[in-house]
C-alpha cells in the first residue's frame, strides 16, 4: 500500500465530521506510543511550553541520576538514551527555543555530572554534537533570545 501525500490527507480530513476525526485520532493513538505521546503533548501541554520544558528537565535530571558511572561504556549508552529522549521531545514541540533550552540544559548537566568528557572520545563527540546543534538552532532565533542563549553556551565551552 502506498501512503498518501500530506496534501491528500489534509484534504480528506477537511471533509470529515468531528466525531469521525475523534475516532481516527483515537485509533491512531493505539498503534504507537509516540503517536499517543504526541497527542498528549498537543492536547494537554502545548498551551504551556514553559511547564513542558520544566517537566522534561526533571526527566533529564532523573535519567542523569540513573547513569551507571562504574564504566564509561555504560555512561555513554545512558547519555545516548538521554539525547534520544531530548530529540523526541524537541520533535513534539517544534519550537526552536524549546530545543535550544533543552540542549543547553543537557550540556550543563553533563558538565556538572562529573563524567570525564575529555577522556572518552565518544562522549566528547556526543557533547560537541549537542553544542553544534545548539549553535545551529540558535542562529534561527530572535536576536534578543540569541544573545541570552549564546552567553549561556559560551559559558559551557
Amino acid at each position: 500500500m502506498k501512503a498518501a501525500t500530506i496534501h491528500e490527507i489534509k484534504d480528506e480530513l477537511n471533509t470529515l465530521k468531528t466525531s469521525q476525526l475523534t475516532e481516527l485520532c483515537l485509533r491512531l493513538s493505539r498503534f504507537k506510543k509516540e503517536n499517543k505521546e504526541l497527542l498528549t503533548y498537543l492536547l494537554f501541554e502545548a498551551h504551556n511550553e514553559q511547564d513542558y520544558v520544566e517537566g522534561i528537565k526533571k526527566e533529564i535530571d532523573q535519567l542523569f541520576n540513573e547513569i551507571n558511572l562504574s564504566h564509561l561504556y555504560f555512561a555513554k549508552k545512558s547519555l545516548r538514551k538521554i539525547v534520544r529522549v531530548i530529540n523526541k521531545y524537541c520533535r513534539y514541540s517544534g519550537s526552536k527555543q524549546t530545543e535550544v533550552e533543552l540542549r543547553l540544559y543537557f550540556c550543563t548537566v553533563l558538565k556538572k555530572s562529573g563524567i570525564p568528557i575529555q577522556k572518552n572520545a565518544v562522549i566528547n563527540n556526543l557533547y560537541q554534537a549537542q553544542v553544534k546543534k545548539t549553535r545551529t538552532v540558535l542562529a534561527t532565533l530572535h536576536e534578543d533570545l540569541q544573545y541570552d542563549y549564546r552567553r549561556e553556551l559560551e559559558e559551557l565551552i
